[in-house]
């Protein structure tokens, strides 16, 4: 065989061995994020994301398309806080890097009922998979009502909350 020809073919198997090689890197790639995106279901399901951040998913039984998870709720919370609005996740999310939200996600402290303090918690590759699974849903959409402060009455429908009761001090 020609020295010309050797070394074409050597070229050839090496390009051929590097694009097989990319290939499968590609899909193991593909396969680990579609694994993440799974865990980040499973986990808005369980940690209850939806309860308070999908319209009607929670007096529903869950029974709402995933075409509307977590695009927030005009349903608010009222409280000696004021009142709140379960933000829009995807929304919030959208111009942040998955290195940002797991940054905001350890340190975010929110109002009532938001429990802030569990996602606080949550390990790192869990954060990961819910930040790809929500980015995963499409569609931002259209921003929560904003906060109302104490002393201004929300608009309809909210959940009104009493006021902790006092401590009683001894005597």
């Amino acid at each position: 065989m020609p020295k010309e020809t050797r070394r074409l073919l050597l070229i050839s198997l090496m390009a051929a061995g590097f694009a097989a090689g990319a290939a499968s890197s590609w899909c193991a790639t593909i396969e680990k994020d579609t694994a993440m995106i799974e865990r980040g279901r499973y986990l808005a399901q369980v940690a209850g994301c939806n309860d308070c951040h999908t319209s009607g998913y929670l007096m529903s039984n869950g029974r709402i398309p995933e075409s509307r998870w977590l695009l927030g709720d005009s349903f608010g919370w009222r409280g000696p806080w004021g009142t709140t609005y379960p933000s829009n996740l995807r929304l919030f999310l959208k111009g942040m890097s998955e290195d940002q939200w797991v940054q905001v996600a350890r340190t975010l402290k929110r109002r009532p009922p938001m429990p802030w303090y569990t996602l606080n918690m949550m390990h790192e590759d869990d954060l990961r998979a819910l930040y790809r699974f929500i980015r995963s849903l499409g569609d931002p959409g259209k921003p929560a009502p904003a906060y109302v402060p104490p002393d201004q009455e929300p608009s309809p429908p909210y959940a009104l909350f009493p006021s902790p009761p006092k401590s009683r001090t001894s005597k």
